[in-house]
């Protein structure tokens, strides 16, 4: 019996494109799918809400409370998506025992981790890593590794330097690497008189904090253009942090999609660094105005991202992969699904464009054939291959999908009334 998938990919073999081989390829690319979703980003450290222009809106029930739910509402929204992942943890879910009893951020141990790393190496996961500074009483008003108060300073520089370690050990412990990201909300609400010092504060900081190499650590800092709050000055800009990373080897600069203007492309910008850099990290995310973080989905921006990276060449490995979101006025389980598959999808869209063909029509100066051919693949029956892909995978294809994730709410979400 001929099926859909099999038209599709006679469709897609007569523009050179082999559905087999993509589809192989994809399932082999980790997305690195971030745990504070699954909580609205409150961690397990601290009392208190939100700080830093972070704001995870609506009051959805079920929100998970401790490492046992989190890790729970993970497996159950992970079940539901193809391909090969990793788990994004902050400093700031750190697990706590009688064994091993609360400590402030800048005394965290691998210890504290452990049952994190425990989890993933069940399941095949690498593990990525963030210091947390944010939604702490050592933030002085909104300033941290930039604050001109030394002792501030010194509290998140040691935090920093305790979460490099414990990125160090989480990579040997899985026999692999750990991306650990900088992000800080450093900047002011109103005019600043004084930008420089600020930045050189923030300069002295980080050149502090990476001191020591470690041989399994992606070193990255996040930019952002501002934040709640913090909307005429934000410290750790996009030129600060990618000067910085052009002048210290080992440490790149991460692109988060809600964290530029919204008229900028951050597509645009991969081909930029990858001309200088063997690592592009990225946070892909939806912005809805400004970085308000909303489930990723398969929209024209997210297929663009994803397009530079099945086309750049060696952007396949070089382009490292994480996603950023967090609603909490949806079911969190389905907008972990939701989001991860859309990234997933956005790829698999990408693969299957006739990049090579595309890039030599261009090159010969034939851009009507280009624009007729572009546009041709935009119609292919992608959704065939799709589909096919995610039953290779053994997940549900999206018809499935919202039933699974009801199903899941209907018997887990009432206990935590």
């Amino acid at each position: 019996m001929t099926t859909m998938y099999d038209l599709a990919k006679e469709e897609y073999a007569a523009i050179g494109i082999d559905t087999e081989a993509v589809m192989e390829k994809l399932a082999k690319k980790p997305i690195s799918v971030h745990c504070w979703q699954g909580d609205d980003v409150l961690g397990f450290d601290q009392e208190g809400g939100l700080s830093g222009g972070i704001q995870a809106t609506g009051n959805y029930p079920g929100r998970a409370r401790n490492f046992e739910e989190l890790t729970a509402d993970f497996d159950a929204a992970m079940a539901l998506v193809p391909g090969a992942k990793r788990i994004n943890l902050h400093a700031s879910y750190a697990v706590f025992t009688d064994e091993n009893p609360w400590v402030d951020r800048d005394a965290l141990e691998y210890k504290h981790f452990e049952p994190w790393v425990r989890w993933a190496k069940e399941r095949g996961y690498g593990i990525d890593f963030n210091p947390t500074i944010f939604g702490h009483p050592a933030m002085n008003n909104e300033l941290s590794l930039s604050s001109p108060d030394k002792e501030t300073r010194d509290f998140w520089i040691r935090h920093c330097k305790a979460c490099r370690k414990i990125s160090q050990q989480i990579a040997e412990a899985l026999d692999d690497e750990t991306l650990c990201n900088i992000w800080i909300p450093d900047g002011l609400k109103d005019v600043p008189a004084d930008r420089y010092g600020l930045r050189e504060r923030l300069r002295d900081s980080l050149d502090q904090i990476y001191a020591e190499k470690y041989d399994r650590v992606i070193d990255c800092c996040e930019s952002k253009v501002f934040g709640i709050g913090l909307e005429s000055m934000t410290v750790g800009s996009n030129e600060f942090y990618l000067a910085y990373a052009a002048t210290h080897p080992g440490v790149y600069d991460l692109l988060d999609l809600g964290h530029f203007h919204p008229t900028e492309n951050v597509a645009d910008k991969l081909s930029s660094l990858l001309v200088f850099f063997d690592k592009v990290p990225l946070h892909v995310t939806r912005p809805v105005r400004w970085d308000s973080d909303h489930v990723v989905l398969f929209d024209d921006p997210i297929k663009e991202v994803a397009t530079e990276i099945a086309a750049i060449p060696g952007a396949w490995d070089k382009v490292i992969i994480g996603l950023d979101f967090f609603d909490a006025s949806i079911n969190r389980v389905g907008a972990w699904a939701t989001g991860t598959r859309a990234m997933e999808k956005s790829l698999l869209y990408a693969l299957l464009q006739p990049s090579a063909r595309l890039k030599e029509l261009q090159d010969t100066y034939q851009f009507t054939e280009k624009m007729i051919l572009g546009e041709q693949a935009k119609s292919m029956p992608f959704g065939a291959v799709w589909d096919e892909y995610c039953r290779r995978q053994n997940v549900p294809v999206d018809g499935g999908l919202f039933v699974e994730v009801s199903t899941y709410e209907a018997k887990i979400l009432p206990e935590r009334s």
